[in-house]
């Protein structure tokens, strides 16, 4: 019976999806749109055709795991530590301002005290997924502005990693200094371990067999969830294990036969995740939380694009290229949403609280995709003078 249920989930979602994809091109729309809409559409709120979003963003977790994965194999260390140095004061200082302006929005809508806080943590963090998604893979890997916008969400991830903990500890059994100090301790562990393994073992391994495709295939995949699974085990998330795991690889020259092979697999658990986020959102809450997260969505799409355009021309960057990192980067997180889940869990904030900060998400995912793919190139822009890959 679940094997049934499994497979008319997926044939709901992919073959949706595909409907919904064609029209959205015939619309001139962005696909990733058609996919969110797709999962409301679906989802327990709407037709309840599926009825269990969790189990499917689970799923489609793993795709986020993919990409940071793939992100790292085609990254120099060297060159990413350098650029590291350049936007770290970027991040804090774009961190700082949003948190702020979030808290104080929240405010004005007569959230109390913790809960402002919370929602202007949300807007902090930028979406991984939206905006390497959205980027060609040769401006991704090979050019100045893919760095940079790398840089950045890392440094983010890593503030939301330490967000997370602070909440995780929140309970009156956790200490959060403590999980603050196994952190900083595990993450050296972690590079340390990938990198002497991926030496000594894994290196070796595929060059002896380098000829065999399905064995490369097999050793990157393991490879991947092993070290996702390990920085997991070490109170990291599962996306910096993944991100660890393909720099340790990048240097090697089959690390590029790895991420073209590996591109599809990613580009199936994303439309999962997409459709879980539009599935997971109860239509019921819209009226309740639509003004605030319009307006948290508007101060995260226009004021993104200006901060991060203002802070990086004043680092030394072209306006041109400050401005493209700063629409990029328009939108909030899947960070945003895993912090509203946890807050909610842990009785820091409301459900109704939750629901805003899952809506504005939501919402800065659409207006942000329309924005870069009417703007700048993309793999899937809907002109030809655009689409790029």
């Amino acid at each position: 019976m679940l094997e049934e249920n499994i497979v008319f989930t997926f044939f709901l979602i992919f073959s949706g999806a595909a409907v919904l994809a064609t029209f959205a091109l015939y619309a001139r729309q962005a696909l990733l749109v058609a996919y969110i809409l797709l999962g409301v559409l679906l989802g327990p709120s709407a037709l309840g055709w599926v009825g269990d979003p969790e189990l499917i963003h689970d799923i489609a977790h793993i795709g986020i795991i993919f990409l940071l994965f793939l992100m790292g194999l085609e990254l120099n260390p060297r060159d990413f530590l350098h650029l590291m140095k350049k936007t770290t004061v970027v991040t804090l200082a774009s961190s700082i301002i949003f948190w702020s302006a979030g808290a104080a929005l929240a405010l004005a809508f007569g959230h109390p005290l913790l809960e402002a806080a919370l929602i202007g943590a949300a807007l902090i963090f930028s979406s991984t997924i939206v905006g390497l998604k959205l980027l060609p893979t040769t401006v991704l890997h090979h050019q100045r502005l893919g760095e940079i916008i790398i840089s950045i969400l890392l440094l983010q991830d890593f503030i939301a990693i330490a967000l997370l903990v602070l909440l995780e500890g929140s309970g009156a059994a956790h200490n959060p200094m403590l999980e603050f100090a196994k952190l900083a301790a595990a993450v050296p562990l972690l590079i340390l371990g990938a990198w002497g393994f991926s030496r000594y073992v894994l290196l070796g391994l595929l060059g002896r067999f380098d000829t065999i495709r399905e064995y490369i295939f097999l050793i990157a995949i393991g490879w991947c969830l092993s070290m996702a699974e390990a920085a997991a085990a070490l109170g990291i998330s599962h996306e910096i294990g993944a991100f660890v795991a393909g720099v340790t690889l990048a240097a090697n020259p089959i690390s590029l036969y790895m991420s073209e092979n590996l591109k599809p697999l990613r580009d199936f658990f994303l439309v999962m995740f997409f459709f879980s986020l539009g599935a997971g959102f109860d239509l019921g809450m819209l009226g309740t939380v639509a003004l605030p997260a319009t307006a948290l969505a508007a101060l995260t799409v226009f004021g993104k694009p200006v901060v991060f355009g203002y802070l990086l021309q004043r680092g030394g960057e072209q306006q041109h290229r400050a401005r493209e990192v700063g629409a990029r980067l328009g939108q909030m997180s899947e960070f945003s949403l895993l912090i509203a889940v946890l807050a909610v869990g842990k009785g820091q904030i409301g459900e109704q609280a939750g629901y805003l900060i899952q809506l504005a998400t939501l919402l800065t995912f659409l207006a942000s995709t329309y924005l870069v793919v009417f703007r700048f190139p993309t793999p899937i822009a809907l002109s030809d003078r655009l689409r790029r890959d």
